[in-house]
């Protein structure tokens, strides 16, 4: 045998042991893991409303696991920094990102410069938790239905008000959104938080909000403000006598914030199903659904689409409603 064939033999031995060793290599990682804590990043600060989905999350998460999840607030630049610094961690499955419908959606079209890439530098494991927003008015307010609010915005284009937590944010893109569906403009008042936003909003400084459910249930029940609608396309449970937009005429109008557990991009396969069967177990339990409480955030149930697919369709959604508000972070 010449010495090309010998040396052709022993490439392909070689190239066979590489393979062999690569197999052995990605099966004992997902037969050890996870066998140190695992950290989840929130990239907002502590007591907020992702701080609220991502504990008891975690907390469950990490007796599926056998392994301790700790929480690692990280917050700035509307999510930014942290999802950032997921991107940039090592991708074996000990770093973990609580995205949102802002990290991992509307960023991406929201900041001129963004140091990741919204899709392509991570994995998407599993959707945890949604609430939907509320069109919400001064009790005092003449205006009792949705019906009413756009017809007003018809007759009087920019003189109907709406106050936000910011530019860019959901509350502010939803009523983009919304001035789309209802073929209406709107004129926004943009705040520093939601907050102060609803505070003039109760004291008649502003006729009305597109905010998250959790952040105006309080007044909603108290009576300080009254509820047109609902952005979901369900009614939300704990405001049941609140009907969808879908309900009144807006048939394709929808805006939920959300949550999701994403991992660096290029995960190992079998650590990448390990962790999407503990989320999603984990969302679905009743004990998640309990820690959640009667706030209006609601635990995703149901997993039959995957997080990829939707996250595709909520990307190309916002891509527009930042386009159509003129929207721009630098």
């Amino acid at each position: 045998m010449n010495s090309r064939n010998l040396s052709a033999q022993r490439s392909v031995r070689l190239a066979g042991l590489f393979v062999c060793g690569l197999i052995f290599a990605v099966q004992s990682l997902a037969q050890a893991y996870p066998s140190r804590p695992i950290r989840l990043v929130v990239p907002f600060p502590a007591g907020g409303p992702t701080d609220i989905v991502a504990r008891p999350l975690a907390q469950l998460l990490g007796e599926e696991l056998k392994q301790q999840v700790i929480i690692d607030n990280k917050g700035g630049a509307g999510g930014s920094i942290g999802a950032d610094a997921v991107s940039k961690s090592a991708a074996d499955g000990y770093t973990l990102l609580m995205g949102t419908v802002g990290t991992n959606a509307i960023n991406g079209s929201l900041y001129k410069k963004l140091p990741y890439d919204q899709v392509k530098d991570f994995t998407p494991i599993g959707l945890v938790a949604s609430a939907p927003l509320a069109i919400v008015v001064n009790s005092a307010s003449p205006i009792k239905t949705l019906s009413e609010y756009i017809r007003q915005a018809k007759e009087n284009p920019e003189a109907v008000v709406f106050g936000s937590a910011g530019n860019g944010t959901p509350g502010h893109l939803t009523g983009a959104l919304f001035e789309a569906a209802a073929q209406v403009r709107l004129k926004h008042i943009p705040y520093k938080g939601s907050a102060p936003a609803v505070t003039d909003l109760i004291g008649g400084q502003v006729l009305s909000m597109f905010d998250p459910v959790q952040s105006v249930i309080a007044h909603i029940n108290s009576g300080r403000l009254r509820a047109l609608a609902v952005t979901s396309q369900a009614r939300s449970p704990v405001l049941p006598q609140v009907p969808t937009a879908a309900e009144q005429g807006l048939p394709q109008f929808e805006s939920t914030a959300w949550w999701a557990v994403f991992a660096p991009a290029n995960l190992p396969a079998p650590v990448q199903r390990q962790l999407r069967a503990a989320v999603e177990k984990v969302a679905a339990s009743s004990a998640y659904g309990e820690k959640l409480g009667n706030l209006g955030v609601l635990p995703n149930t149901d997993a039959r689409e995957d997080l990829s697919a939707f996250q595709s369709r909520e990307v190309a959604k916002w891509a527009k409603a930042v386009r159509d508000s003129g929207a721009r972070v630098d």
